[in-house]
């Protein structure tokens, strides 16, 4: 928990509502939502029992497993669910466009479905549904229908991509919310998405401790999901699959009970359908941030890749990452993190304001500037800044970056205390342009307010990696081709 959201949790509950931790918005809201609500039964993990679908808040697609222990029925309902979901994912990946900002010819997916859940086990779901789907067999005794294995591979990118901070393509609503509003409750609690739009939008005079008790009533306002309310599942949901199970195949009484199920399954989804809905609108009525729409280029160049391997590879993606590969990896996760957070703070004078307070960053008035200080051949501008800021850096920190000039570089010389504040001197380097002298406005002037801090959205380097066919043998050699197994095919949903 950081020190804002610290801060915003104890005025929530003095003030009775969320706070605002954000000026701003900083996820991409799609154009055409596409909201999953999961539900498994308690105690049968990612097993699913029903789930609703769809991109229209009033015309929902309710899938249901009467039987959710009977192996054809669950990939019947895979095949239904890849059905809606192919359809979504296809007509923006076969749609190509120009890629913004490459060469001539290069082209990306116009855009993409964006999937919304309505908390972090709902990601989870989905994650587990693409491992437990994309190894399947279109052919021999337990084949299933071609797009179930295609949606398992598309679901397992889908959910990859939350490991990279700043994605858009699958979002949990309660942490697109947490992230943008401070509740006075607990960070566990905040993933039961109904108390948690309850403290931010309380209601008939409530506080916001009151509003989050009546939306914590199973009865009233079932879970959030994945999982059901264990009281449900026995006194409900377990008579009515028993009737099931022991009623005649093709009969008018398997019929009704199988009604009797969708229709308990509708109550117990709807209201988490409206909820996430209400996520989407609540966080749209925000301005974007400034790189929203950057990141959001970057989900979809992901995605042209992962369509086109989709189209011309019939593997599916590896249990486990080779070691070249998770290097790689684990470098693109800490470029990504490193990049969200410089951005979030360049676009969000509340973020910007934490790291502030943490003596990070600071905000001044230009006192002094030598603009057209060289060393040699090098253009080295000097100015001094006045801050009453909390400043925890030392003299020689270098690399400091102000969002007005994101591509220049600082570096502090000298820090002296005076009265109630520091004077801290600055040498620039970097984004001034090719010219002998600095070009116009690249150098803060005397009188401008500016912000300094070690947030860098830099372009880092990946580290020079062995090819995969030459992975050394202390990292295993080189790897031989993968081939999914009968064992790989057989994986339980669990």
């Amino acid at each position: 928990m950081t020190v804002l959201t610290s801060l915003g949790r104890a005025l929530a509950v003095d003030r009775g509502r969320a706070q605002r931790l954000t000026t701003v918005r900083h996820v991409h809201i799609g154009r055409h939502p596409l909201v999953f609500i999961p539900l498994a039964m308690a105690g049968e993990a990612h097993a699913p029992v029903a789930a609703m679908i769809g991109t229209d808040q009033k015309d929902p697609h309710l899938l249901v497993v009467a039987q959710p222990r009977n192996r054809d029925q669950r990939f019947e309902f895979a095949h239904k669910l890849a059905r809606i979901f192919m359809k979504e994912i296809l007509q923006d990946a076969e749609r190509r466009i120009p890629k913004r900002g490459a060469g001539k010819g290069v082209m990306q997916c116009s855009d993409a479905p964006q999937i919304w859940v309505p908390n972090r086990a709902g990601a989870e779901f989905v994650r587990m549904l693409g491992r437990s789907t994309r190894f399947r067999k279109t052919t021999g005794p337990w084949k299933v229908p071609a797009n179930v294995p295609r949606m398992g591979k598309w679901l397992t990118f889908y959910a990859d991509r939350t490991l990279y901070a700043g994605s858009s393509l699958l979002v949990p609503a309660t942490a697109a919310l947490s992230q943008h509003w401070a509740t006075g409750q607990s960070a566990e609690e905040d993933e039961h998405l109904g108390t948690l739009l309850a403290w931010i939008e309380p209601g008939d005079g409530l506080t916001g401790v009151e509003a989050a008790d009546r939306m914590e009533d199973p009865v009233e306002h079932p879970p959030a999901g994945p999982s059901t309310d264990p009281s449900f599942d026995n006194t409900v949901l377990a008579p009515l699959i028993q009737r099931y199970h022991e009623t005649v195949h093709n009969s008018p009484a398997r019929d009704h009970v199988q009604s009797q199920i969708e229709s308990e399954l509708h109550t117990q989804l709807i209201d988490t359908w409206h909820q996430v809905w209400r996520a989407i609108d609540l966080l749209e009525g925000l301005d974007p941030g400034d790189h929203v729409d950057q990141r959001w280029q970057d989900d979809l160049a992901a995605l042209t890749r992962t369509a086109d391997w989709i189209a011309t590879s019939p593997g599916a993606q590896r249990k486990r990452d080779l070691a070249v590969e998770a290097a790689r990896r684990l470098h693109e996760f800490e470029r990504h993190h490193a990049r969200y957070e410089a951005q979030r703070a360049f676009d969000d004078p509340l973020v910007m304001a934490e790291a502030r307070m943490l003596g990070e960053a600071f905000v001044g008035i230009v006192t002094a500037a030598r603009p057209n200080l060289r060393v040699g051949a090098r253009k080295l501008p000097r100015i001094i800044v006045e801050t009453t800021d909390p400043v925890r850096l030392t003299s020689d920190e270098t690399g400091l970056c102000s969002p007005a000039r994101p591509r220049q570089r600082a570096e502090i010389k000298d820090i002296v205390e005076v009265d109630g504040g520091l004077q801290i001197e600055l040498e620039l380097s970097e984004g001034m342009g090719n010219r002998r002298e600095p070009a116009p406005g690249t150098v803060p002037s005397i009188g401008e307010e500016i912000c300094y801090s070690l947030f860098s959205d830099n372009f880092r380097r990946t580290p020079a990696l062995p090819r995969i066919e030459e992975t050394p043998w202390t990292h295993g050699g080189p790897p031989t081709p993968y081939i999914p197994t009968e064992e790989d095919a057989e994986e339980e949903w669990e």
